[in-house]
């Protein structure tokens, strides 16, 4: 780095990749910061900076002393050890290093006590709730929420009928003639680990999962005008059920609620939604089948009378893009949900719906919300369709 680049660095403050230390003298402090570059994007570390951006320099004796700390730190302060690169750079105001960490290829990090340290802007913070490590090891596709147990949810709570419909559709042959009893059965596809039910087992076959799982539902609401009230609605609800029922009831719910045209239509039928039902449908499977179940938080759908909301729990997973599903790219955060999809959903689960529905309908906006941990899906209406809610 050109000492003209570093002044400009400086220049512009501290953000998620770039920190200023003025000095450091403690081994573990240091590979906390190592940890929380590593779990992040990578960045830089820029020691004999002032937090306000004033250089202060470095003696000889603490680069020397520097060097020796930040071998320590990357090599035995943290978990798995990272190779970082230092240089140091000759300011007019004095010497300064900068350490160059990259992003892990191997995360979660964690310093040498176990604790994973994460960035928070300019700043780190120890991730302390469960929910909150189980996301990032999912985000590291370690693990994925829809294979997790839920404690109290066995195969006695299995709707039998339902599951012996889809298992015929699914393989082929009937349930009853093959010889393995439903608890082997249901680990065998993945929806059982010992005797509990998975997420996935349970939000796809279980007869009432609400008990156990009070988030995984569909909050619908019908506002009257173009702003979220919280005492004034037309219509309001909470859908619960097994997945496919919860989209089906999802999908009617719009339906109902958005206006009608009637083309080429006769008198007496209902007319066309204008939004194409394909599109409704399409919009809501990705919003139950990709939702991060570590979230307890439930599927929101806020229609007013200029668009329809339909927000998720969980941000884009990985390094996914709004451009890059618009373009058909995908990545399955909840791969055994996905995999059953297609027998109980209109759900392909090849990336192919975002740019279906963009195709039929382009006034669709989306938002992903890394910050807020939710992605928002807007579906706009043209002036003409704007008269949306029946009030």
């Amino acid at each position: 780095m050109e000492a003209v680049e570093l002044l400009e660095c400086i220049a512009r403050g501290e953000d998620s990749r770039h920190q200023f230390k003025r000095e450091m003298n403690n081994p573990e402090a240091l590979a906390s910061e190592f940890v929380a570059f590593s779990n992040a994007s990578g960045g830089l570390l820029i020691i004999g900076v002032d937090d306000d951006g004033t250089i202060v320099g470095l003696s000889a004796s603490q680069i020397r002393n520097l060097n020796l700390l930040v071998s320590n730190a990357s090599s035995q302060g943290m978990n798995p050890a990272i190779n970082v690169e230092t240089e140091n750079i000759q300011l007019p105001q004095g010497l300064v290093m900068v350490i160059t960490v990259p992003e892990g290829i191997s995360k979660p990090y964690m310093d040498k006590n176990g604790i994973i340290w994460i960035k928070t802007g300019s700043d780190k913070r120890k991730a302390t709730s469960r929910e909150e490590i189980q996301r990032i090891f999912q985000k590291e596709g370690i693990i994925h929420a829809d294979e997790t147990a839920v404690n109290g949810l066995s195969s006695a709570d299995i709707d039998m009928n339902y599951f012996k419909t889809f298992f015929q559709k699914q393989f082929g042959y009937p349930f009853d003639s093959q010889a393995n009893p439903l608890p082997v059965v249901l680990q065998n596809m993945n929806l059982a680990r010992s005797s509990s039910l998975t997420i996935a087992g349970a939000v796809l076959f279980a007869k009432d999962a609400y008990y156990r799982l009070p988030s995984f539902t569909v909050k619908v609401v019908v506002f009257k005008g173009t702003r979220v009230e919280d005492t004034s609605y037309i219509d309001k609800r909470e859908i619960k059920g097994k997945l496919a029922d919860i989209f089906q009831q999802t999908v009617s719910f719009i339906l109902m609620n958005i206006s009608h045209v009637q083309n080429n239509q006769n008198f007496n039928s209902n007319g066309e939604s204008i939004i194409p039902r394909p599109v409704i449908e399409e919009l809501v499977a990705n919003a139950l089948v990709h939702r991060d179940y570590f979230v307890p938080s439930s599927v929101k759908v806020f229609i007013f009378s200029d668009r329809i909301e339909i927000i998720s729990p969980g941000h884009l997973p990985n390094n996914l893009t709004v451009e890059n599903i618009k373009a058909g790219n995908s990545v399955s955060r909840n791969p055994v949900i996905a995999s059953y999809a297609a027998n109980l959903l209109p759900y392909s689960g090849i990336g192919t719906g975002i740019r279906r529905a963009l195709r039929l309908y382009p006034a669709i906006d989306f938002i992903d919300d890394r910050d807020g941990n939710q992605f928002q899906v807007v579906i706009r209406l043209s002036m003409i369709e704007k008269n949306i809610v029946v009030s």
